[in-house]
């Protein structure tokens, strides 16, 4: 069998600090591991996420699949269970799970993504594909408000560091107290955006589905963000209509629209979870000993840019 080797995208995580170069370094003899013991055969070009391995492979049938290798972090603890409850509806299909070492054999699907769909299309398949995985709460789910009063906490003692403005900080401590009161009403993806919609096939027609969920029993209206700040480049693209806020309002509008959602309570989750998402850039540069590296600068600037447009 040849060598996994882990792509230079992926290995470049090793930024973030000691705890990712760890695992990035068992990463080629774990999954070498779980290739032989499912009899898995790779082929063709290895691919990764944000913090996962994935390699095409066949299966001992000859059937075409993927191995993933995740991150063994608490978002992903229960990647296998929504799988399951999803069963393919709206979501890949699970073959195979080993929790313990975050792997998964999924079926194989087409490496479309929406990432050339115009927004507001994009927006629309994304809201109707909320309808089909936001189902009822599963007993071996964790509350999404628990990971929202953690990070809460972390801002809070950051509050007077972190490069946010002031009033941002502010809004977001008061904000999460209120929506992470109410109680949890679904499954949800918690990391739904353009590439993490592939093209599938479901009786011989081409549809839409949703991969590598965080999930967590939660509030719908918690979905949004990703999709708002994802392809932010875009929005001053010359081919972009509108200023940069113009373009944030429209997905906001559209997938408010398009899944029936409550405006108000889907602007205070993107309010939040932008605040959090530019801590969590603060925090990993702090971890890591050193400043904001540019990447870290353009993803705050956008958290921020966000934050403010979806209620200006």
């Amino acid at each position: 069998m040849r060598p996994v080797v882990v792509p230079a995208g992926l290995d470049a995580q090793r930024r973030l600090g000691p705890e990712w170069g760890r695992w990035l370094d068992a990463l080629p003899g774990l999954a070498r591991d779980v290739l032989e013991e499912w009899d898995l055969g790779p082929e063709g070009e290895t691919w990764h996420g944000f913090c996962s391995l994935v390699l095409p492979v066949r299966t001992d049938d000859g059937k075409p699949a993927v191995l993933k290798v995740g991150l063994p972090d608490d978002e992903s603890e229960h990647e296998h269970v929504a799988l399951q409850h999803w069963h393919g509806r709206g979501a890949v299909r699970l073959l195979r799970s080993d929790p313990r070492r975050r792997a998964m054999l999924l079926e194989r699907l087409d490496r479309a993504d929406l990432s050339e769909a115009w927004d507001v299309e994009a927006c629309e398949i994304v809201a109707g594909l909320y309808a089909t995985l936001h189902r009822s709460p599963l007993p071996q789910l964790r509350n999404q408000a628990s990971y929202v009063e953690r990070w809460v906490a972390a801002l809070r003692r950051d509050a007077a560091s972190v490069p946010v403005p002031r009033r941002l900080v502010e809004q977001t401590l008061a904000l999460a107290r209120d929506l992470v009161a109410e109680p949890a009403t679904a499954v949800i993806h918690g990391d739904l955006h353009y590439a993490n919609v592939l093209r599938g096939h479901r009786d011989g027609t081409d549809t839409w589905l949703a991969i590598d969920p965080k999930p967590t029993n939660g509030d719908p209206h918690y979905e949004l963000e990703p999709m708002l700040r994802d392809r932010f480049e875009e929005y001053a693209a010359g081919w972009a209509v509108g200023s940069v806020r113009d373009g944030i309002r429209r997905r906001f509008h559209t997938l408010v629209d398009a899944a029936g959602l409550d405006e108000h309570r889907a602007r205070d989750w993107v309010v939040v979870r932008s605040v959090l998402n530019g801590h969590w850039a603060h925090e990993d540069a702090v971890r890591a000993g050193r400043r904001l590296d540019a990447e870290e600068r353009a993803h705050l600037t956008a958290c921020i840019a966000i934050a403010k447009a979806v209620q200006d």
